[in-house]
């Protein structure tokens, strides 16, 4: 009787306990690691839109020998 129960093919509750924990684990190492990922995305992103404005405004410049006034 015992052979039968051994030869069941499948997980037993352990098995799964210990697979949640590690993916568990993981998730929790790597949701941070995201959240950093977004944050220099975004501060690049502003930097590089800084960058074109400064050229827009050299450009701007370079044709009208003055530079242009805010909201104009």
């Amino acid at each position: 009787m015992f052979n039968k129960l051994r030869s069941k093919k499948g997980f037993t509750l352990i098995e799964l306990l210990i697979v949640v924990a590690i993916i568990g684990i993981l998730a929790a190492i790597a949701i941070p690691q995201f959240s950093a990922y977004r944050i220099k995305a975004f501060n690049s992103a502003a930097t590089s839109d800084l960058r074109n404005l400064k050229t827009a405004v050299e450009a701007s410049f370079s044709d009208n020998q003055y530079y242009p006034q805010p909201g104009a």
